[in-house]
């Protein structure tokens, strides 16, 4: 098992954030999830044209990268620290389902970042429906893939205006796979998935309300000197550490472990996503009323993180899945 990251994966990380700091900074984000489409096509290009990211984990001969879940990782937890609106989430998902499936068809437009995709278990709540040109509903059962075209859709109000939701009604459409083993891995993907990027949000987070502390007077002293506000402070960071311990273990279960896989998902998605909303909430509330207001970025990661929580289902539910795998 191997935790840290390694050199390749580092500068991928350096990479990824660099290119997010300059293409699509907090006041961008605000920009574009207020825009029509509610993100930036020009940034999703350069993340699929000069990044390659949407194709990452494509086998090669499909045209991606063919790059593991590690690596997936690592790019998903700065998208989720940059708060990136879109629908760069749902087209991984995609991405993975796809891939796990051997889909020869789809595959390729996804690598090249000519096909926007999304993935959803719940055709009332479909991320990022109205943008995608193809749509794939999981039923429980059986996995089926539905060009837009053949939707109808409806944009509905969500609490994360950066990343949105539409109802849809689809014919059955066509069967990418139905065996159950393949349903079972592709849930777990998505879910270590998610987790990165929920792990990004964290740091994120702690990484604001640590330089607000720094900064912030009240009552004569910097707010971070005062003994409840550091406990808070310390509190936050042991949870960004377990997540991270998490997150690269089920990252690197998914690549090299398939027999953890599930037990290391489902304590991604009982820990991490539980842990990204906590800490986004005591930063907003670390910064004072401020933090409520529509000008403050605070709201933003709290959003996101309750949007996340719920996306692939409750916590509880993982965790009652992870006491069952557990025999407990």
């Amino acid at each position: 098992m191997k935790l840290v990251l390694s050199q390749e994966q580092q500068d991928l990380r350096a990479a990824v954030r660099s290119f997010l700091a300059a293409a699509s900074p907090l006041a961008q984000v605000r920009r574009d999830m207020e825009s029509p489409d509610g993100y930036s096509r020009e940034v999703y290009a350069r993340l699929s044209g000069e990044l390659g990211l949407t194709g990452l984990i494509v086998p090669e001969e499909y045209g991606g990268a063919g790059a593991g879940h590690a690596e997936l990782a690592v790019v998903l937890e700065e998208t989720g620290a940059a708060l990136l609106p879109g629908p760069f989430l749902a087209t991984t998902f995609a991405a993975i389902a796809l891939t796990r499936a051997g889909d020869k068809e789809l595959l390729p437009g996804i690598a090249d970042g000519g096909l926007v995709a999304t993935y959803a278990a719940d055709p009332g709540h479909v991320p990022n429906g109205m943008e995608a040109g193809l749509i794939l509903l999981d039923d429980g059962n059986e996995l089926r893939a539905v060009p837009a075209e053949e939707v109808t859709r409806e944009p509905l109000e969500t609490l994360d205006l950066t990343r949105r939701q539409a109802r849809v009604t689809a014919p059955p459409g066509r069967l990418v796979t139905d065996d159950p083993e393949t349903l079972a891995v592709i849930r777990d993907l998505q879910a270590v998935a998610l987790a990165a990027e929920q792990l990004g949000v964290i740091r994120a987070a702690l990484e604001a309300i640590v330089a607000y502390a720094k900064v912030r007077v009240a009552f004569g002293r910097y707010i971070g000197s005062y003994q409840g506000v550091k406990h808070k402070l310390a509190d936050m960071h042991g949870k960004l550490e377990q997540a991270e311990s998490i997150v690269r273990y089920a990252a690197w279960a998914g690549d090299e472990s398939p027999a953890d896989l599930p037990e290391a998902a489902a304590l991604a998605q009982a820990y991490v996503g539980r842990a990204c909303f906590e800490v986004a909430r005591d930063h907003l509330l670390l910064h004072g009323g401020i933090g409520f207001t529509w000008e403050h970025d605070a709201h933003l990661y709290y959003k996101r993180a309750k949007a996340d929580e719920v996306l692939l289902g409750p916590p509880r539910r993982h965790r009652t899945r992870l006491a069952e795998l557990l025999e407990l």
